[in-house]
C-alpha cells in the first residue's frame, strides 16, 4: 500500500481554501527534470509485480547502473537480493557527507507495484507502457511509488554533479514487496543489512499533497499509521437436516456476533499526530465540522463533537480502532444445517492500543452467541514518529515558499506502509513528497494510473530542497 489519500474526509477543506495566486516555481535544471522523467518511464516499463512476470531485481539494477554511470563509487551502490528470492532485489545507494557525526537520513521508496492487467485498462493504454498525454504521465506505478523512486534518484545524481556535500550521509533505499509478496525488502534490509540503511530518520510515501479542482489544499506529512490485524470469527454446530431447522444455527450465531461488531465503537484515542491534524484542520474546514475538530482535541469525551466527526469515515477512523467484517463463508450443503460458519474481521488498530485488548473486546461481543475469536497472525507495532522542529520546520518553510497558502498537515494513515518496519526498530519515518494528487481522481492501484506532470516536477523540486535542508552542507 501506499499513498495515504483522504478522499471525502477532506472534501470540506477544498471548499474553503482559495486557489493560490502563485504557481510553485520549479528551478531544477531541465536536464534533471528530463532525467527524472526518463527514470520514471524506465521503471514503469519494468514489470515489478509479485507474479511470474514481475522482477524487482531488474528495476533495482537499472537504477544502480544509472548511479554508477553518474559517478557514484561501487562501494556506495548495492543491489541486494535475498537468498532464494532472485526477483526480489533491492537497491541501497549512499551519497557521502562530511564526517560531522550526524546520523544519515534515509530516502525510502518501494519499486514493486500491484498487478495490472491490460484488459482492465482503457483500450489505448497499457499498464507497463509509459505514456505522456494531455499533461499526465500514465503507467502502473507513476503514483505508487515509482514516481518518488525516480525523483530521489534524479535528485541524488543532481546533487553529486553539482558538487553538493551534505553534513550527513544521504541513503536511498528502493525496495521490493511493499504491495504484498514473499520477501518484503525493508524487513530484509533490517534483518541482514541494517548497517547500510541505519539512519536518524527517513522520508517515505504515505503523505503528499491534496488537490481539488486544481486547488492545492494541504501538504500532508504521514507520521503515524494504524496496526493491521485480522481475526477469525468461528461458529460451530452439530448441524442436521435442513428440513428440521432449529434456532441454534452456526450462520445465525455468526451473523449476530458480526452485528455486535458493527454496532460497537472503540474508545476515542488521540496522539501527537492526530491532535495536530485535527487542530490544524479545524480552521481550514470551518463550520460545524471544524468546530467539532477543535472540540474533540480539547475534550476527547465530547460526545456531541464525536457524533459530528463520525459522519466522515476518514475522521472517525483517525479517532479510534476500527474493525469490520470483510470475508464470509459457512455451511456445506443446500440441504444441511450449517456445522461451521466463519468470517474475517479486519481491524485497523490505533497505535497505542494493545491488540490483545482488541481481541478481548471482540471476544466479549461474540461470546453471547457462542462464537470464538482468534487472531490471524500478529499485529506489527508501529509507534508514531515525533513531530520535531528539525523535520517539520523545513517542510513548513519549503511548503510556504512553493505554495504560500497551503497548510502542512501531520496525518496518521489508516492503512499501512513500509514505514512500520522502520518505526518499530526505532527509526522515525515521515511520509512527505510535495506531489499533489487530485482527491477526486485517485488511481493508484486502479485503472489508467496517472500523475499530473506539473505536479510531478514540483514534487521533484520540493524534495530536492527538502533533502538539502535536512542534510545540511553545501558545495564542496
Amino acid at each position: 500500500m501506499t499513498r495515504s489519500f483522504f478522499g471525502a474526509a477532506l472534501i470540506s477543506l477544498a471548499l474553503v481554501v482559495p486557489a493560490s495566486p502563485l504557481a510553485a516555481q520549479t528551478t531544477s535544471p531541465s536536464e534533471f527534470m528530463d532525467l527524472a522523467q526518463e527514470l520514471l518511464g524506465g521503471l514503469v516499463e519494468i514489470n515489478t509485480t509479485d507474479s511470474e512476470r514481475g522482477n524487482n531485481t531488474v528495476a533495482a539494477q537499472m537504477i544502480a547502473d544509472r548511479l554508477l554511470a553518474a559517478g557514484f563509487p561501487d562501494e556506495d551502490v548495492h543491489v541486494l537480493v535475498p537468498d532464494g528470492f532472485p526477483t526480489k532485489g533491492n537497491l541501497v545507494a549512499r551519497l557521502r557527507g562530511r564526517d560531522t557525526g550526524l546520523e544519515p537520513i534515509l530516502l525510502l521508496a518501494h519499486i514493486d507495484v500491484v498487478e495490472a492487467l491490460p484488459e482492465d485498462w482503457s483500450p489505448d493504454l497499457l499498464p507497463f507502457d509509459f505514456l505522456e498525454r494531455d499533461g499526465f504521465f500514465y503507467g502502473r506505478g507513476v503514483t505508487d511509488n515509482k514516481d518518488e523512486a525516480a525523483i530521489y534518484t534524479a535528485n541524488l545524481i543532481r546533487m553529486r554533479q553539482e558538487g553538493f556535500v551534505p553534513d550527513r550521509d544521504i541513503i536511498m533505499a528502493l525496495t521490493a514487496d511493499e504491495e504484498g509478496g514473499s520477501r518484503n525488502g525493508v524487513a530484509f534490509l533490517l534483518e541482514e543489512h541494517r548497517d547500510l540503511i541505519d539512519a536518524a530518520y527517513g522520508l517515505n510515501e504515505g503523505g503528499g499533497g491534496m488537490e481539488k479542482d486544481g486547488r492545492k489544499i494541504s501538504n500532508n506529512v504521514q507520521a503515524a499509521e494504524k496496526k493491521f490485524l485480522s481475526f477469525y470469527f468461528t461458529a460451530t454446530n452439530p448441524g442436521g437436516h435442513s428440513s428440521l431447522p432449529v434456532r441454534k444455527n452456526a450462520i445465525y450465531d455468526l451473523s449476530a456476533a458480526l452485528l455486535a461488531v458493527q454496532n460497537h465503537d472503540f474508545p476515542v484515542r488521540l496522539n501527537e499526530v492526530t491532535e495536530a491534524f485535527f487542530s490544524r484542520s479545524a480552521g481550514l474546514v470551518g463550520g460545524e465540522m471544524g468546530d467539532a475538530m477543535a472540540r474533540i482535541v480539547d475534550n476527547p469525551a465530547d460526545q456531541g463533537a464525536l457524533e459530528i466527526l463520525m459522519q466522515e469515515a476518514g475522521y472517525n477512523s483517525r479517532l479510534r480502532t476500527t474493525c469490520v467484517a470483510t470475508l464470509l463463508e459457512g455451511g456445506h450443503a443446500q440441504n444441511a444445517l450449517p456445522q461451521l460458519a466463519q468470517a474475517n474481521v479486519n481491524c485497523r488498530i490505533f497505535p497505542s492500543d494493545d491488540p490483545e485488548d482488541v481481541q478481548a473486546r471482540l471476544q466479549a461481543l461474540a461470546t453471547p452467541f457462542d462464537v470464538t475469536v482468534e487472531p490471524r497472525g500478529a499485529a506489527r507495532n508501529s509507534p508514531a514518529s515525533p513531530l520535531t522542529d528539525e523535520v517539520l520546520g523545513p517542510i513548513e518553510r519549503i511548503t510556504r515558499e512553493m505554495w504560500p497558502e497551503v497548510e502542512v498537515l501531520p496525518v496518521m494513515s489508516t492503512g499501512a506502509t513500509d514505514a512500520l518496519y522502520l518505526r518499530r526498530e526505532g527509526i522515525p519515518v515521515y511520509g512527505v513528497s510535495g506531489i499533489f494528487n487530485d482527491m477526486d481522481d485517485v488511481r493508484a492501484h486502479g485503472q489508467d494510473e496517472r500523475i499530473n506532470i506539473q505536479n510531478f516536477f514540483e514534487g521533484q523540486e520540493f524534495l530536492y530542497r527538502l533533502v538539502k535542508a535536512l542534510s545540511g552542507g553545501g558545495i564542496a
